[in-house]
């Protein structure tokens, strides 16, 4: 082969490698869960990556296949984080959460564990597929390279603590090794001949399962009640608009408000008001999709990822096939495509699914790649370096400078108003300065992008300010609605019916009661705090 080819091939290398490698990035300069770092990162390397392709296209007169060039790019990079993880449990590397041990590049071991669990079908086809190689030359590098990237795997896998992982790695594997031994071929023949037999494993397969099930559920039994809780809020909302969707970025406020309308029935167990919370996300991508766009869209979607599995089953590129598989499941209880991460992994194992070695096929992942990133780029920067000052003005905020704070959160504002962090913050320091219509206006944008029940308690608070004791009445209202389990708006509102203006001694009893002997998710100073000052006001 001649050097241009290689040199080719190299470049096109590079071009996946930079596409996929934002898993890496890490930017501890801006707010622990915010992405706009990685997106840079990918608009940066998109541009790169097209250059690349285009190189090689001029190069070489052969390309690499992309299932080969993303197989083994992941695999890679599935190494690095590995070791990344192990670093972490034996103290050689922090953490990127304070409350784990295990993290990786990502904030907590959830996403970590899902990325390593996509990942180990990739190797584990590698290796069996090499493994039967009559290419010896080659064989006994990528084999222990694919080998020993699966057992870093596994040796890190366990100690996320992940169910949804686990489930997704161990469903992938098997998926993966039936079609590489062809048990297609002899399910149908144990159907000809031992049918019986069959329904008794099936039988048996199935009670391990459910046991399983039950095991799994053991380990974290409030974290499963939670998801299913959230669920089945989520579908609520779903029913709500279920053609046309609630709009993209739209479910924190649709999950809000479909609680809301739950408790406020009344007709609950206990023990949901005890999981209840006000998640960002639904812990399930298909019922997340369904909230926003809507169930003909999401099938529409579905469809298409369906027909790409189809495409790469027919190709026999059962290691990608098997990595889409993993995500698939681990959608099911997660929030994996709400990072950047995971949106670039996918469509890269999406388009290894369907295409080949053309050169007119690298020819338009380049311009779709410089397309993207381009158009992204700019204002994308813009947005990073306002997060990078907002950190700093967040100094500021915590020590209680409102005043100088204000300042900088109204320049941030055009920029940062997306962030339901930023506004309730910036909402927050107004109502801390006296300035009730301000916060109130910042506020109701912040109820827009977010289920929190605080946005409701300070809103109420500014009302109060006013003297509009109704507006703030319903507010807290609502929010004892939206997470009923909470001390706090219970006591705002035993609090406001104490005001001399707006007393109500009948509801304040109600109030100071529930208050008194409502049993909180966890005890601390602040309730005491409560309770002992409601314990001295009087109303007569």
């Amino acid at each position: 082969m001649e050097i241009k080819s290689y040199i080719a091939f190299g470049f096109q290398w590079v071009a996946v490698m930079a596409l996929l490698s934002l898993v890496l990035v890490v930017h501890p300069e801006l707010p622990a869960d915010e992405t706009i770092g990685q997106w840079v990162w990918f608009d940066k390397a998109a541009i790169i990556a097209s250059v690349c392709i285009l190189l090689s296209i001029l190069l070489g007169k052969r390309a690499l296949k992309l299932t080969t060039t993303v197989t083994w790019a992941l695999i890679v990079l599935g190494g690095i984080e590995a070791i990344w993880g192990l670093r972490q449990l034996y103290g050689f590397t922090a953490s990127g959460h304070s409350r784990y041990a295990l993290t990786g590049s990502f904030f907590n071991p959830g996403p970590y564990s899902g990325y390593l669990a996509l990942i180990l079908p990739l190797c584990f086809y590698q290796y069996l597929s090499l493994h039967n190689s009559r290419l010896l030359k080659t064989w006994w590098v990528k084999n222990m390279v694919a080998g020993s990237v699966m057992l870093l795997i596994l040796c890190v896998l366990p100690a996320g603590m992940s169910r949804s992982a686990w489930l997704a790695a161990g469903f992938s594997c098997l998926w993966v090794y039936a079609c590489h031994v062809g048990w297609g071929v002899w399910l149908r023949e144990v159907w000809i001949h031992h049918r019986k037999r069959l329904f008794a494993a099936i039988a048996v397969g199935v009670g391990i399962m459910v046991l399983a099930g039950y095991l799994l559920f053991s380990l974290k039994p409030d974290s499963a009640r939670g998801r299913l809780f959230m669920w089945k809020i989520t579908c609520r909302a779903i029913m709500e608009k279920p053609l046309a969707g609630h709009g993209t970025d739209n479910f924190a406020v649709a999950y809000g408000k479909a609680q809301e309308d739950y408790f406020a029935t009344g007709n609950y167990e206990p023990w949901e008001e005890r999981v209840a919370g006000s998640p960002e996300y639904a812990f399930n991508e298909y019922l997340q999709a369904a909230v926003e766009w809507g169930v003909p869209l999401t099938l529409c979607g579905l469809a298409a990822i369906v027909i790409c599995l189809y495409i790469g089953i027919k190709k026999s590129r059962y290691g990608i096939c098997g990595a889409i598989l993993s995500l698939l499941i681990f959608s099911f209880s997660s929030y994996p495509l709400q990072l950047p991460v995971f949106i670039i992994t996918f469509i890269a194992l999406l388009l290894a699914c369907v295409c080949g070695n053309s050169r007119w096929e690298w020819i338009g992942l380049a311009i779709l790649t410089v397309a993207v990133g381009g158009f992204r780029l700019k204002n994308d920067l813009r947005i990073e370096q306002a997060c990078r000052e907002w950190m700093n003005v967040r100094v500021l905020y915590n020590a209680g400078a409102y005043e100088s704070g204000e300042r900088e959160y109204v320049s941030l504002y055009p920029l940062l108003k997306e962030r339901a962090a930023f506004l309730f913050e910036y909402g927050h320091g107004l109502h801390k300065l006296r300035r009730a219509e301000a916060s109130n206006r910042i506020m109701r944008e912040a109820l827009k992008r977010s289920c929190d029940p605080m946005i409701l308690n300070i809103m109420g608070k500014n009302y109060q300010q006013k003297g509009d004791y109704l507006a703030a009445e319903e507010c807290f209202i609502r929010s004892t609605r939206r997470l009923p389990g909470r001390i706090y708006p219970y006591y705002l509102l035993a609090k406001l019916y104490a005001e001399p203006a707006f007393r109500q001694p009948d509801k304040f009893e109600k109030m100071k009661r529930i208050v008194l002997t409502k049993e909180p998710k966890v005890q601390s100073t602040a309730i005491k705090e409560m309770r002992e000052e409601l314990n001295k006001i009087l109303i007569y």
